[in-house]
């Protein structure tokens, strides 16, 4: 396996923060823009992963800290459901994904990298962005700025996921 230096994640393995990151961003409404908040409400938020499988990859989160799904409350679990779904018509529609990926990573055994609080990650994809560079060299390439990703879907919010 070969390596690609990516010191943008340094911090990621280095500076954990004390406590939940995600209600972290929940107390903070105040901090969205270096959060890279794209929406929020009084039953979750939106915001940019901030390392993400591809391009525009987000996470729509419950206010609510837990880590059992399944203790939602229906009302949260349905809010955020029809979230997802105003995200993927956004990134259909706004940035011209050709497709999404939908996932939640529960509990560490299931995949979770931050397993104390339930989020949905929300992912384009377009056909041909996993080419030879991931499937041979196990390297994953990022093909836009974040920032200038982040700006572009905070814009299209008001559009796509007003109630």
């Amino acid at each position: 396996m070969n390596y690609m230096y990516a010191p943008w994640r340094d911090v990621y393995f280095s500076e954990k923060p004390e406590g939940c990151v995600f209600c972290n961003i929940t107390a903070h409404p105040e901090r969205d823009n270096e959060h890279h908040v794209l929406y929020r409400d009084e039953l979750c938020f939106i915001v940019m992963n901030r390392y993400p499988y591809s391009p525009g990859h987000f996470m729509v989160i419950p206010h609510h800290h837990t880590d059992a799904m399944e203790e939602l409350e229906p009302k949260v679990w349905l809010h955020i459901s029809l979230m997802v779904q105003r995200c993927v018509k956004m990134l259909k529609e706004g940035i011209g994904a050709h497709g999404v990926n939908l996932g939640m990573n529960l509990g560490k055994s299931g995949g979770a990298g931050i397993a104390e609080h339930v989020h949905y990650h929300v992912i384009p994809r377009w056909i041909g962005d996993t080419n030879f560079i991931t499937t041979i060299a196990d390297t994953r390439v990022y093909g836009t700025d974040f920032e200038k990703i982040y700006k572009h879907l905070k814009g299209l919010v008001p559009e796509y996921l007003s109630c």
